[in-house]
């Protein structure tokens, strides 16, 4: 069954290089030939093996777990593609022993006892009601009976009963969020039509050019296959929203979603909640939207705040979300609200099932008519539960806490649960266990994957670390040195997160920029979860509003005094380093305080004036300054480092990406350039074709080398 092609376009290409183009070239050159600041031979030994050993790790990207819990299909991005393996599994979630796995790709259905990849590529599983076919993504073609790997992602469905595959559709853009409807007729997800890069704020942005927010600009659709028809719609083709997320209803006749006017990268922070048909009914993909929830007219609490993961009740009668002071897509925490499906009367409010809950929701499934599944941040750990939502209370029989990052999706914390079941699947990885896949009833999982039983951690072990400040309780994580040793003395980088709505959770480190790579040369790594982050409730996570800086960087400071109380810290070899708003706090930081000896900014913010307006994001920031830069510039410049620039001291490595649309390189300029006219030893590289996210391997290797030489240049052992 061949669904409709979509039309053949070009993608958007500029005609003409502007000036910022220029200088993006400019400095990619720069960013390739910037000498490294020299270190020891054996340190370089150290880092290079160090950055080989973390290129090893086999990372699983999605699991779905079938209905009734007895298959589990899971994938892996590999060098050569996406790998779909699919496991039976016996009723504790463990995999059969006599039913092993096997790879599943449109040109290796029919071989039910394949155990090898095919040369097409397969990803992101999702199951039919029923358990009976199994959707997927592949980039993959046939012509004359062969099978030919694309460039193009296309939605195939597979039959475990005839090992049949069909291709459903032939399309030309970005498609994620494959979801079946309940009734098993229909295929939703996300489509961009002719996209020439992936939504969201995090990749590499356009090369300016041309008329600026006006051309370009790429709408994510929802679009919907009918499985009966054969045939493909796009919805909101009038309305133009773009849309983030959604979810169907019980009786396959309508959807929710998330979604706001285009850009979509600037927009989902003023995202509101809309019912609809489904594409698939009698409108002709002309339907239109119904506005059921809008934060910005709301009175209470979500006033002018985020909100994600929408779910329908059972029953299709209410909605339940979460909402709360969010900093980016996909970071989610906050309390979960329950409105009618229909809406809100005027002047209502939603309900709010978790006031004052000392942890931040970041995942909900129901799974019966009145128990609504969670995962949250609690502290610096993951917490699975469910409430009633009736009262509000914890489903006792259902208490698990991990100090570890779980995911099954592309949904924050998010976990893939059997049909009225508290079965699951998800993957799980810590500081000290790589990523792997597990099963089996949520209390009681099993591991099913050994994709990573050689590797083990060359850095120290990791401990919690509670401590108050300003009547606060506070939470961190240190990872100790590696071989660490009480007896002597080590230096200690202080490691902060972006954000700042998000935590700490703890992870296997990838050959990306992260903290655990100083640990295993001989730091302390200390990672703090000051006011502002996930895991406390949404009072602490609001708590740096029209306070940025200030309040977290005394938390983070009372954070190092109660380390060098209990453990062997040199203190005059202390660093501080992040990225995103942990490079803002990186530049804050030194601005405030000389205690620190050397600092790596990664994609910092210097003034949050300038920035206002240079950045393609600046929705997300009204609700934490509470006006506008033109409306308010003194609590602008009251956060920025730029303001304080004349106390600055030390010697500061500032990176950025050149196309970084969430905190621009003119950002990074700014503060280079002050701290060289300043004298300060500064060094400023810039990134080709970069974004927020760095993701050319050269690039994310060459970042973590430089930033430990750093490190070991201006903190050297005495």
């Amino acid at each position: 069954m061949d669904f409709r092609r979509l039309p053949n376009r070009r993608p958007f290409t500029p005609t003409y290089l502007s000036t910022a183009c220029l200088l993006s070239i400019t400095l990619g050159a720069f960013a390739q030939s910037a000498r490294i600041p020299p270190t020891p031979p054996s340190i370089d030994a150290k880092i290079d093996s160090l950055v080989d050993t973390l290129n090893q790790v086999r990372t699983p990207t999605t699991v779905a777990l079938a209905p009734d819990g007895k298959s589990l299909a899971w994938a892996m991005n590999t060098t050569q593609g996406s790998e779909l393996h699919l496991v039976p599994l016996a009723s504790d979630g463990s995999p059969k022993p006599d039913d092993p796995e096997r790879l599943l790709s449109p040109d290796t259905a029919a071989d039910p006892t394949n155990r090898h990849p095919g040369i097409c590529s397969a990803s992101h599983p999702a199951w039919s009601p029923d358990g009976k076919q199994l959707a997927f993504l592949s980039p993959c073609s046939q012509a004359d009976n062969h099978w030919q790997p694309t460039t193009q992602d296309d939605v195939f469905v597979w039959t475990p009963a005839t090992n049949a595959v069909r291709k459903l559709t032939s399309l030309y853009g970005e498609v994620s969020s494959l979801q079946w409807s309940p009734d098993g007729k229909s295929i939703a997800f996300l489509y961009v039509e002719g996209a020439t890069r992936r939504p969201g704020a995090l990749d590499a942005m356009k090369p300016w050019s041309g008329v600026i927010g006006e051309d370009g600009i790429e709408v994510q659709h929802l679009a919907a296959l009918d499985l009966t028809s054969g045939h493909f719609y796009l919805d909101n083709l009038d309305a133009k929203l773009h849309v983030y997320e959604f979810t169907w209803a019980p009786d396959s006749k309508s959807i929710a979603y998330v979604a706001a006017s285009a850009p979509g990268e600037n927009n989902w922070w003023v995202a509101k909640l809309y019912t609809d048909r489904s594409p698939v009914e009698a409108c002709n993909g002309r339907c239109f939207p119904k506005l059921v929830f809008d934060p910005h007219t709301t009175p209470g609490p979500l006033h002018n705040l985020q909100i994600a993961v929408p779910r329908f009740s059972p029953d299709g009668k209410q909605i339940a979300f979460i909402g709360g002071l969010m900093s980016d897509q996909g970071a989610t925490g906050g309390d979960i609200y329950l409105i009618p499906a229909t809406g809100l009367p005027a002047g209502a409010e939603p309900q709010n099932l978790t006031p004052n809950r000392p942890a931040s929701p970041a995942y909900i499934a129901w799974l019966t008519d009145t128990y609504l599944g969670l995962t949250e941040h609690l502290g610096g750990s993951t917490h699975i539960t469910a409430i009633d939502t009736h009262n509000g209370k914890d489903l006792h029989a259902l208490n698990l806490t991990l100090p570890e990052t779980i995911i099954a999706g592309t949904d924050t914390m998010s976990i893939s649960i059997a049909h009225h079941s508290t079965k699951a699947a998800l993957i799980r990885q810590s500081f000290n266990s790589p990523p792997e896949v597990w099963a089996g009833p949520i209390t009681y999982l099993r591991q099913v994957t050994h994709l990573n039983d050689t590797l083990h951690p060359t850095w120290g072990k990791a401990e919690s670390i509670d401590y108050t400040n300003a009547g606060l309780h506070l939470q961190g994580w240190l990872l100790y040195p590696a071989e660490y040793n009480p007896a002597k003395k080590y230096p200690l980088i202080v490691s902060v997160h972006g954000g700042p709505s998000s935590a700490v959770t703890p992870r296997w480190p990838s050959a990306t920029y992260g903290p655990v790579p100083f640990s295993a040369l001989g730091y302390f790594v200390f990672l703090p979860n000051p006011r502002g982050s996930f895991g406390q409730g949404e009072k602490f996570t609001q708590a740096n509003v029209r306070d940025f800086g200030s309040g977290d960087l005394s938390d983070i400071l009372a954070g190092v005094d109660a380390l060098e109380k209990r453990f062997p810290i040199d203190t005059h070899r202390e660093g501080i380093t992040g990225w995103s708003y942990g490079g803002y706090m990186t530049l804050f930081a030194v601005t405030q305080t000389t205690r620190f000896h050397a600092a790596v900014a990664g994609a910092g913010i210097a003034n949050w004036q300038s920035y206002y307006g240079e950045n393609s994001i600046d929705q997300w920031i009204l609700p934490f300054f509470g006006a506008t830069a033109y409306d308010d510039p003194a609590i602008y410049a009251k956060s920025s480092p730029i303001t304080y620039i004349k106390q600055a001291k030390t010697p500061t490595l500032l990176v950025v990406g050149d196309r970084d649309g969430e905190c621009p390189a003119p950002q990074s300029f700014e503060f280079w350039h002050a701290l060289r006219a300043q004298g300060i030893k500064t060094q400023l590289v810039v990134y080709p074709a970069e974004g927020h996210r760095f993701t050319d391997p050269n690039h994310q290797r060459d970042v973590l080398k430089r930033a430990l030489a750093w490190f070991e240049t201006e903190m050297p052992a005495k």
